[in-house]
């Protein structure tokens, strides 16, 4: 099973992605972390980006699609891959398909979890994360059983900086200006299956299990 999973900040997509992944024996590869890895690791490709970052620009499509082609040659990705961060842009589709297409494979689908601009606010305000193990909480939707404590690692729960209304709408709006045309890319493929996050995390993803064997579009 070779996917991409699409939808903005709050959407739920790292809750989602754990359950696919579990499913189907794939790895969830978030850009972030791979990014972080071959920095961390000081690999040539690490470095190779740094030297943007560092200077405080974007690092350029080619050496994203580098990073995420090196990831994609891992053995455990043999049977597939659940891609979270990327692609971002048309350029970056394209670019995937040439890279899917020297490994003899291509996607099975791409999906699209939609949500409402006012609950992604309210999710992202409502937010809180583990400092230790990094598990995601909400004081409304998905509470700690304990006030400000991890109930996985009884670490202590944070809210970031950036997850406060202002910043969290303005994410959104990038976002959505920037992924709309991606959106129409896939659709037009028919690889394209969007569904209501807005719904229960396990209908949401009962509703992915359906799209990925067939039982609806």
């Amino acid at each position: 099973m070779r996917l991409i999973l699409l939808g903005p900040p709050g959407a739920g997509k790292g809750t989602q992605a754990v359950s696919i992944s579990d499913r189907y024996n794939i790895p969830h590869i978030s850009t972030g972390d791979i990014f972080r890895f071959n920095i961390k690791n000081n690999t040539p490709l690490g470095l190779k980006a740094k030297e943007y970052m560092d200077k405080g620009l974007l690092v350029p499509d080619e050496v994203v699609v580098e990073i995420v082609e090196d990831r994609l040659k891992n053995d455990d990705c043999k049977q597939g891959f659940l891609l979270d961060g990327f692609p971002r842009t048309v350029n970056q589709a394209k670019e995937l398909e040439n890279v899917l297409g020297k490994m003899d494979t291509e996607l099975n689908k791409v999906i699209n979890i939609q949500v409402d601009k006012k609950i992604l606010v309210e999710r992202a305000v409502g937010r809180r994360i583990c400092r230790d193990c990094g598990s995601t909480y909400h004081i409304r939707f998905n509470p700690p059983a304990e006030e400000g404590v991890c109930d996985l690692c009884s670490g202590e729960l944070y809210q970031r900086d950036d997850d406060n209304e202002k910043t969290v709408a303005k994410r959104i709006e990038v976002y959505l200006s920037e992924t709309e045309p991606l959106i129409n890319f896939y659709d037009e493929k028919c690889k394209l299956s969007t569904l209501d996050g807005a719904k229960a995390i396990s209908q949401v993803f009962d509703e992915i299990v359906e799209v990925l064997e067939g039982n609806t579009k």
